[in-house]
């Protein structure tokens, strides 16, 4: 390898550490309300679905984002919407934090959401069009497992954190950290990174080519597999590990919130884990299909365990969320699958597409499952003023979460096996 390519190699390697920091910061902020779930609940006086509503404001707002930002992505490339998108997501993470009411809360949240909503399908796509495509899902699964410190910040630490010196103080914080890198990846991502020896491409808004690619996703019928495994699997991870989990293991299996923390935090390690873990197993396999299937429905009996299973030791139960977390992260493989589908032109948006069903399941699902918890709910509070439920109440809502989770285990059968390359091939 010559100078010239080393260098070009660190280049992109920095560029995508910066985008992969930008993206714990993303995960961060889904999962936060987990943590600081009690916090939230006596700050604003919410009932359980008003408090799912301020959490999925922020999974409403990054589902409708998905398809325009992978037409940004495709079009525009990430350079300018990575910097639009901290400098609103920082805005959005200061007014959260400063917020006198639920109904700023919201804002704050809608913002957040809005700003980090940019970041995966621009990681994705600088991915995609810089590094050997036979290493798409090792270095997705790697920038996800970087990536999810966030998540695993967002749980046991962000709680620990929060009584110490208050949530509101973090959030505000974290305003800043947004927007420093947003300029960071203005500073440092190129307009639209080209192979080596390839010259780049300055980008274009071209509408009719933006409808063609978004058409021709739409109408591959290969591309909708991949779609209802992410609603279902990715869906129900949301719902639960971003709000639900902590409550869940507090309110209806008795734990502190300290040892309901761990338990949010061993999840995400393991998904983390499980994100390089399984990119790398099936790219060295050569397959997709069986990875996939495997790990959603493992995924699936471990929620049959959860809501029907016998009360288990807590080294056991740890070790349980912790496998939970490792399986969950199966659904990251539906990128690579709809990636290699589609034509390579408009990865941006298959995976945007894909990515967006999950986001909707988030956002329809964390609202749902308090929506059905409420309506059970007999009248007891916490000692904080805060509503407490049953675990009978818990049990109704998370069976959406169940039934979800199983339609997307079932979607996987018909994902189409690619072997690891793109086989798309145009219409004849």
């Amino acid at each position: 390898m010559d100078e010239a390519a080393r260098k070009e190699r660190r280049r992109r390697t920095v560029v995508l550490s910066i985008v992969v920091a930008t993206y714990a910061l993303s995960f961060f902020q889904r999962f936060a309300p987990a943590g600081i779930a009690s916090d939230l609940a006596v700050a604003f006086h919410t009932t359980a679905s008003s408090l799912g509503a301020l959490a999925a404001t922020y999974f409403y707002v990054y589902t409708l984002m998905q398809v325009p930002t992978g037409i940004l992505v495709d079009t525009l490339g990430p350079r300018r919407i990575l910097l639009i998108g901290g400098l609103i997501g920082g805005g959005g993470s200061l007014i959260f934090g400063l917020a006198p009411s639920l109904e700023l809360a919201l804002l704050g949240r809608t913002l957040v959401g809005l700003g980090v909503s940019v970041t995966f399908i621009a990681m994705l796509k600088i991915i995609a069009v810089s590094f050997d495509e036979r290493r798409f899902a090792t270095l997705v699964g790697l920038s996800m497992l970087i990536g999810n410190l966030g998540s695993v910040l967002a749980g046991a630490p962000l709680s620990w954190l929060a009584q110490l010196s208050g949530w509101r103080s973090i959030f505000v914080a974290l305003a800043g950290v947004s927007i420093l890198l947003g300029i960071a990846c203005w500073v440092l991502v190129r307009e639209r990174a080209a192979p080596t020896g390839q010259a780049q491409v300055k980008p274009q808004f071209d509408r009719a080519l933006i409808l063609a690619g978004l058409r021709s996703v739409l109408r591959n019928r290969d591309t909708w597999p991949t779609v209802w495994v992410n609603f279902g699997i990715c869906g129900s991870f949301f719902a639960f590990a971003g709000l639900w989990a902590t409550p869940f293991l507090t309110q209806a299996q008795g734990m502190t919130r300290a040892v309901a923390a761990n338990h949010v935090s061993l999840y995400f390690v393991g998904f983390a884990i499980g994100c390089v873990a399984i990119g790398t197993l099936s790219d060295r396999l050569g397959k997709r299909k069986p990875v996939l299937i495997a790990s959603s429905h493992l995924y699936l009996l471990i929620w049959l365990l959860l809501l029907w299973g016998p009360a288990l030791p807590l080294l056991a139960s740890y070790a349980v969320y912790a496998l939970m977390g490792l399986v969950t992260a199966g659904f990251t493989l539906t990128w690579a699958c709809v990636k290699e589908v589609n034509a390579p032109v408009f990865s941006g948006m298959s995976t945007s597409v894909t990515n967006m069903a999950g986001f909707l399941a988030g956002a329809l699902l964390q609202p749902l499952v308090g929506w059905v918890m409420d309506r059970s709910w007999q009248g007891g509070l916490t000692s904080n003023g805060a509503r407490l439920f049953t675990p009978q109440d818990y049990h109704a809502g998370l069976l959406l979460l169940l039934a979800v989770a199983a339609l997307g285990a079932v979607a996987t059968w018909w994902i189409r096996e690619t072997g690891c390359r793109n086989i798309w091939q145009p219409a004849s």
